[in-house]
């Protein structure tokens, strides 16, 4: 599992002191750096090798602006060329969101995607979550 905690800024929230429903996707994005310094080390954009092919984020209770939040980030899949990242966004040991994205393995000179390599996905399964037993 990788971690980071943060305060929100004030510009994440909205009129009701809430974190905005747009800002969720924001932070889990982000939260998938350490992810994707596993595929690109020095984050070269000129070698870039991943995409992204959907995302979804479940809302499950208010995360408001004045208190610490943390994001966890697992990988819940890997397949041969795609893998699933599972996040979640805490506040005062509250799940206040959860969301996934999955990521493709991509060469973006031959427009395809391509296997992920095995010492990549020895490294990602580092940090598996089985969420069917969760």
């Amino acid at each position: 599992m990788f971690s980071e905690k943060f305060f929100p800024r004030f510009g994440d929230s909205d009129a009701c002191g809430h974190i905005n429903n747009a800002v969720m996707p924001v932070w889990f994005e982000h939260a998938r750096n350490p992810v994707l310094r596993i595929f690109q080390p020095d984050f070269d954009y000129k070698k870039w090798s991943t995409i992204v092919a959907h995302i979804e984020v479940d809302f499950v209770s208010q995360i408001h602006l004045d208190k610490e939040v943390e994001i966890r980030t697992y990988i819940s899949k890997v397949g041969n060329s795609s893998f699933e990242i599972y996040n979640e966004a805490w506040q005062d040991g509250i799940l206040g969101a959860k969301g996934k994205a999955v990521l493709i393995h991509y060469d973006f000179t031959i427009q395809k995607s391509q296997p992920i390599p095995e010492t990549i996905k020895k490294q990602l399964l580092e940090h598996f979550i089985d969420l069917e037993n969760k």
